[in-house]
């Protein structure tokens, strides 16, 4: 079942854009604040307040427990917040490609291309591990590519179940492949499967690798709002307004692989963050990609900040994999979108 042909209004977009960035900066405060170390609240959003420029505040925290702010607490929330983004609005573009509700980079491929093609890079040619991006981001690709061929092979019979029973075959496959190299490195294997069930706590460094890949795709993903639109109305109305449909879906494609690859590389497979958010942006603030763009970013920004938090924390001093969380939230709601889909399809 495509998405539907009728792009829904956004509903009042400067006062939803406002209650995210809101619900984002509530979210990360959150994500400071909660942890297995036990620090007073109140000293955090005092410690908080002296990072702003030009405000000192003695917070009375100790310089280890300042240090595990800053070096820990803080660049994790910062990946966590840029992951989800990424991972929502590469759903929300490959819906809009697709024009598939149940589009996903966990469920299309491109998650599984990625983790593969990363996998290659640190277990065979480590020499190459500053290009483990590049390589994730043509296994993104790569994986896309094949659910979609995999799917057209069906004909448009198959609805919306032929294309996620595409991905997840070949998502499968990737992630067969995957294991298969890992064995190369046993010693490894540990540090790969926490990989593998997604983790954010890198550091610094892990931050700083994904933000030039997370701001060039998400710029180009929120320039073609307005272009997937267009697309929504159908592929004829869309070419007698002269948009070239083929080139919008090849950037879209290529931006929304993009994120998914840099996501991918930095944290690991992290399932479903692409289908939750999207869904609820629509459910709230109407169907124009001009609103759920920007809105997924925000919102996934915020959903993955309080996965984490929540899987530091539920079994803490011990910690969950984030990628655990957002399967318990996600799996449940995925079923819940197939029944609607079947449901309208009917």
């Amino acid at each position: 079942m495509a998405l539907t042909a009728e792009v829904t209004p956004s509903r009042a977009r400067p006062l939803w854009l406002a209650g995210a960035l809101v619900v984002l900066a509530a979210s990360m405060v959150a994500g400071l604040l909660g942890g297995a170390a036990d620090i007073s609240p109140w000293q955090v959003i005092l410690q908080m307040a002296d990072w702003l420029p030009f405000l000192t505040v003695d917070s009375g925290l100790a310089p280890i427990e300042q240090g595990l702010l800053y070096e820990l607490r803080l660049p994790r929330v910062l990946v966590a917040a840029v992951v989800g983004g990424l991972l929502a609005m590469a759903g929300a573009g490959y819906q809009g490609v697709f024009r598939n509700p149940l589009a996903d980079p966990y469920l299309l491929g491109a998650a599984a291309g990625a983790g593969l093609m990363a996998t290659v890079t640190i277990v065979l040619l480590p020499a190459l591990a500053a290009y483990i991006p590049a390589a994730a981001f043509a296994g993104a690709v790569g994986g896309v590519f094949l659910a979609y061929a995999l799917g057209n092979t069906a004909g448009r019979s198959g609805g919306t179940a032929t294309l996620v029973l595409a991905g997840v075959a070949v998502t499968s496959f990737l992630t067969a492949i995957q294991t298969f190299i890992q064995q190369f490195k046993v010693e490894e294997l540990q540090r790969i499967y926490s990989w593998i069930l997604g983790d954010v706590g890198g550091g610094w460094d892990q931050f700083w690798l994904v933000l030039p890949y997370a701001v060039v795709s998400a710029v180009l993903l929120l320039l073609h709002g307005r272009m997937l639109d267009v697309l929504s109305v159908g592929e004829e109305e869309a070419t007698s307004l002269g948009l070239r449909a083929s080139r919008v879906r090849l950037f879209v494609l290529l931006a929304a692989s993009l994120a998914t690859a840099a996501a991918v590389a930095v944290s690991g497979l992290i399932g479903f963050v692409g289908i939750v958010v999207p869904h609820v942006v629509r459910r709230l603030a109407g169907g124009s990609y001009r609103s759920v763009l920007p809105l997924s970013l925000l919102g996934g920004a915020a959903f993955l900040v309080l996965a984490d938090l929540a899987a530091r924390t539920v079994i803490a001093p011990a910690e969950l994999p984030i990628g655990v969380v957002t399967m318990f939230v996600g799996a449940p709601f995925f079923v819940a979108v197939l029944r609607m889909t079947r449901r309208t399809a009917t």
